[in-house]
C-alpha cells in the first residue's frame, strides 16, 4: 500500500511554517495516543504522524522529502524504514504528554530500550511562572520591573557534576555505564528479559566518589534571582509574558527552561478600562446639568478641559480622542470616554425647596399634581399586574 504524503498526514499547507507543523504534530498526538484513543488503528495512526512529524520537523529531512517523496524520506532512518528508534524529537513529545499526562512515560510505552540511554544525555530545564501585579499607568506608558524568583541552577563547586572539585566520576560497574540492569529468567516456557533503571546510579551510567559538599551530590542548587522585566504598553490583564533561558537550569548542558510573567493589571480608583478605552465617571449637580459648565477632566496625560452644554442628561457620554490605552505593539491610542452622572440632592434645605417649588410651578404644574399622576401611573401598573 503506497504510504499517504506527510504533509497530507498533519493536515498541513507545502510551504507551513515549522511552528505550524508542529501545531499540527501535538494536535493529532494528543488525539491519537492510544491511552487516549482506544480505536484498534490508534496505534498506528499515532506512529504515522510522528514519521510525518520526524521528516518535515528536520531540515534535512524535510528537503529530500520534497526533492525525492518517500525514497528520500527513507534514507534518513536507520532501517530504510521508520520505527520508534528513529524518532529524535523527545522533547516534543515528552512536553506533549510526559509522565504526568498518562501516568507513566511515553517512552516506556513506545521507545524501549533507547529512553534509558537518552535519559543520561541533555535535558532540557522547568518552565517556571511568575505572577506580577501591575498599575494602569504601567500599562499606559510601559515600565520596568524588577521581580525576584526563585530557580534551580547548576551547582558552582561542582559545574553540575555532583562531584566533589577535583574527584572522579566513575562508569558504574553495576551496569557498565548503561545506565540499565538487564535480567534473564529461563522458564519451561522460555526466557524473559526484564530490564529496569540501574539502583546503583540512578540510571545515570555513572557514580560520584567523593559528593560535592555545596549540593551533596545533587549537582543542583536553588538560588534567587532579580530579574528585569519589560511591561509593554497596552498589554491586558491575563496575558503573559516569556522570557526566554530564566527558568531552571538544564541537565547533563541541557538548554534552561523560560520563565512566563503572568500579568495583573490593578484596578484604578477612577478609571475602567474596556479594550483600549478608558471610561470615566464625572458627578454633576442638577443645576450643571440644566444651566451647562466647564469641568476640567483627569487623564494620564495630564487634566483637559471640556464644556458640559446646557440640558446635559445623566448617561450623555463625551468623548476626549487619544487619551485612552495604547494598542499593543502599536503607536495608536484609544479613547477616554466622559460618562456624566447628575446627581439627585438626598438633603435639602428650606430655601433649596422653596426655590425647586418655584421652579416647578414655573414649568406649568405643581409638584402635587406632577405626584398625583405619577401615583396614577403606577397605580395603574400595578393593577395590570395583579
Amino acid at each position: 500500500m503506497p504510504k499517504r504524503d506527510y504533509y497530507e498526514i498533519l493536515g498541513v499547507d507545502r510551504n507551513a511554517s515549522k511552528e505550524e507543523i508542529k501545531r499540527a504534530y501535538r494536535k493529532l498526538a494528543r488525539k491519537y495516543h492510544p491511552d487516549v484513543n482506544k480505536d484498534p488503528d490508534a496505534e498506528e495512526k499515532f506512529k504515522e504522524i510522528s514519521e510525518a512529524y520526524e521528516v518535515l520537523a528536520d531540515d534535512n529531512k524535510r528537503a529530500n522529502y520534497d526533492r525525492f517523496g518517500h525514497a528520500g524520506a527513507q534514507a534518513g532512518f536507520s532501517s530504510g524504514g521508520f520505527t520508534w528508534q528513529d524518532f529524535t524529537h523527545f522533547d516534543d513529545i515528552s512536553d506533549i504528554f510526559g509522565r504526568d499526562f498518562f501516568g507513566r512515560d511515553i517512552f516506556d510505552v513506545f521507545f524501549g530500550d533507547r529512553k534509558r540511554t537518552r535519559r543520561t544525555e541533555a535535558r532540557r530545564g522547568s518552565d517556571l511562572r511568575y505572577d506580577l501585579t501591575v498599575d494602569l499607568k504601567d500599562v499606559i506608558f510601559g515600565s520596568e520591573k524588577e521581580i525576584v524568583i526563585e530557580r534551580g541552577e547548576n551547582c558552582n563547586g561542582c559545574n553540575g557534576t555532583g562531584a566533589k572539585d577535583g574527584t572522579a566520576i566513575r562508569t558504574c560497574q553495576v551496569c557498565n555505564g548503561s545506565g540499565q540492569v538487564r535480567r534473564e529468567q529461563r522458564t519451561p516456557f522460555g526466557s524473559f528479559v526484564t530490564i529496569t533503571t540501574c539502583g546503583n546510579c540512578n540510571g545515570k551510567g555513572k557514580t560520584i566518589v567523593i559528593p560535592c559538599e555545596i549540593c551533596r551530590g545533587t549537582g543542583r542548587i536553588r538560588r534567587r534571582r532579580k530579574i528585569s522585566i519589560k511591561i509593554p504598553k497596552g498589554i491586558e490583564s491575563g496575558s503573559y509574558l516569556r522570557i526566554r533561558g530564566e527558568g531552571d537550569a538544564g541537565t547533563k548542558g541541557g538548554t534552561p527552561g523560560d520563565l512566563y510573567v503572568i500579568i495583573n493589571v490593578r484596578p484604578h480608583r477612577f478609571f475602567k478600562r474596556e479594550g483600549n478605552d478608558l471610561y470615566y465617571e464625572l458627578p454633576i449637580t442638577f443645576p450643571q446639568a440644566a444651566l451647562g459648565d466647564e469641568f476640567e477632566i483627569p487623564t494620564f496625560n495630564g487634566p483637559v478641559k471640556i464644556r458640559i452644554p446646557p440640558g446635559t442628561q445623566t448617561g450623555t457620554i463625551f468623548r476626549l480622542k487619544g487619551k485612552g490605552v495604547p494598542l499593543l505593539n502599536s503607536n495608536k491610542r484609544g479613547d477616554q470616554l466622559v460618562r456624566v452622572i447628575v446627581k439627585t440632592p438626598e438633603r435639602l434645605t428650606s430655601r433649596q425647596k422653596e426655590l425647586l417649588r418655584e421652579f416647578s410651578a414655573i414649568e406649568g404644574k405643581p409638584i402635587q399634581q406632577q405626584r398625583s399622576f405619577v401615583r396614577r401611573i403606577v397605580d395603574e401598573i400595578r393593577d395590570r399586574i395583579s
